[in-house]
């Protein structure tokens, strides 16, 4: 086979032991850990430099993240991977119910319901992805998450449910 391509491009990331974070659960609320990531006090997941997830905001029941869609997050036909839109939804969407959990209280994804609406490629811009928590109980919540373009046009929308993990 012949090489009919440009040379191959290549990308290195390093990131911190995410024990560290998993530690701090039982001792600070979900939204004071995810401000302490922000605030750089406590480091972003591996799974954040995996993708380039560049920046998050974060208020109880919300999470906004960005992400600027680039060429090692294409598939075969040259847009965005459903995949790596999904991580962002499932990130602002899981983000979300973590900012209203007390101390102690963790959870996990138990689904999440994915639909992309139109092709992402680099000429859409920084993507805002929005998560919202649209209702907690006391084992689990339902929350939302929506990207959007630099032209604000809705690209992609999710909902998950999460179980919430007691001590």
């Amino acid at each position: 086979m012949t090489q009919t391509q440009d040379p191959a491009r290549s990308r290195t990331f390093t990131w911190a032991d995410p024990a560290v974070n998993a530690a701090q659960v039982g001792r600070r609320s979900g939204l004071d850990v995810l401000r302490a990531m922000i605030a750089g006090e406590l480091a972003a997941p591996p799974v954040m430099h995996l993708i380039d997830m560049t920046r998050m905001e974060a208020d109880e029941g919300r999470v906004v993240v960005e992400l600027t869609p680039q060429e090692f997050h294409y598939n075969p036909l040259g847009s965005v991977h459903g995949g790596v839109l999904s991580i962002l939804l499932d990130t602002a969407a899981g983000c979300a119910v973590h900012s209203t959990l007390p101390a102690g209280v963790g959870y996990t994804s138990l689904d999440l319901n994915v639909k992309f609406l139109r092709p992402v490629t680099v000429a859409s811009g920084t993507l805002r992805c929005t998560g919202t928590v649209l209702q907690r109980g006391s084992r689990t919540a339902l929350a939302e998450a929506r990207i959007t373009d630099t032209k604000g046009r809705l690209t992609a929308h999710a909902t998950s449910t999460c179980l919430l993990l007691q001590p």
